[in-house]
């Protein structure tokens, strides 16, 4: 039975021959599967490139995408799945972060009926503490606002079914966040708990910008939340200025009261005005959600360019 083993790669020219050893000794042990190993070459500008190349000479299980950039990480592996043609993918980082070691116990899940089986990283010792904070917060954050809930600490080491690969391909977004698409499509679920290894060598190729960045995708891609702000706003300026312009205009004009007959004519107009601002930012909201509908439509560009490839 196949099963294709999806690596993006970003100048990890150190890391790629240490994966293929331990890819090799995984897969000795395993005579009933076969593998495939797509790399997927996502720009890099070291070795990388010519490294699986010249592997992919010598051994027919090796394959590759090689993108015309660097087009990210989520970019990099829905290619990998776009190609892939085994009866189950796997998706797994190159800097061995992921132990090539758990595979058995992924295929052991998978073989007992589980369609998705997710990584659940119970420690990380590559991350300090301030990065093990981020992670919590990101993740208590996101599943208050977001429409698709993400386990906390799940990694991209993942297996998935080929009936779930074949919906995933379905999936158009241009800025996306592969676990979470994942997630969306719901499915029979299973886990492998796992410590993270430290790199082997290299450095981290996610900098805390660019975790920041992925962080304000995932959170404008799977929240409306921010264009529903602008009308919370107004709805709630709305509120409380409709409220106390309404009752300052009884209380000054039918019940005469001390209280409201204090406002100047001043405070008033100023107060129709703040109110006013809540019915445009109201309106501003519900403009907004009209435009995402257009943008998510009209954005058509493809997800990918492949510069070259051996599939």
């Amino acid at each position: 039975m196949l099963i294709s083993i999806i690596i993006p790669i970003y100048n990890e020219e150190e890391n790629i021959p240490l994966l293929m050893t331990e890819f090799k000794k995984v897969f000795l042990a395993l005579p009933n599967y076969q593998a495939e190993f797509i790399f997927v070459d996502d720009g890099s500008t070291d070795n990388s490139g010519k490294i699986i190349k010249d592997l992919a000479e010598t051994d027919p299980a090796i394959k590759y995408l090689e993108l015309s950039r660097n087009f990210g990480k989520e970019i990099a592996t829905t290619a990998g799945f776009n190609f892939a043609t085994g009866e189950a993918v796997i998706m797994i980082d190159a800097d061995l972060q992921h132990p090539p070691r758990l595979i058995p116990e992924f295929l052991k899940k998978w073989e007992a009926g589980a369609e998705v089986v997710i990584g659940i990283k119970t420690s990380n010792k590559g991350h300090n503490f301030i990065q093990r904070f981020c992670s919590y917060l990101f993740y208590k954050f996101i599943n208050t606002v977001a429409n698709i809930k993400i386990v906390p600490h799940a990694a991209d080491f993942r297996l998935l079914d080929k009936k779930v690969v074949i919906e995933f391909n379905r999936f158009t977004e241009k800025t996306r966040m592969t676990r979470a698409l994942i997630n969306w499509l719901g499915f029979k679920r299973d886990f492998v708990y796992f410590d993270a290894e430290e790199r082997r060598s290299g450095k981290a190729k996610y900098s805390f910008f660019k975790l920041l960045h992925l962080a304000m995708s995932s959170f404008v891609a799977l929240s409306i939340l921010p264009l529903r702000l602008a009308g919370y706003l107004g709805l709630f300026t709305i509120f409380i200025f409709g409220s106390f312009g309404f009752y300052i205009f009884l209380g000054k004009y039918f019940f005469h009261t001390q209280f409201a007959s204090s406002f100047s004519g001043t405070a008033q107009l100023a107060i129709l005005l703040i109110f006013l601002v809540g019915v445009i930012l109201s309106c501003l909201g519900l403009i907004a959600l009209y435009i995402a509908n257009v943008h998510n439509e009209v954005t058509n560009r493809p997800l990918y360019v492949i510069r070259n490839k051996k599939i």
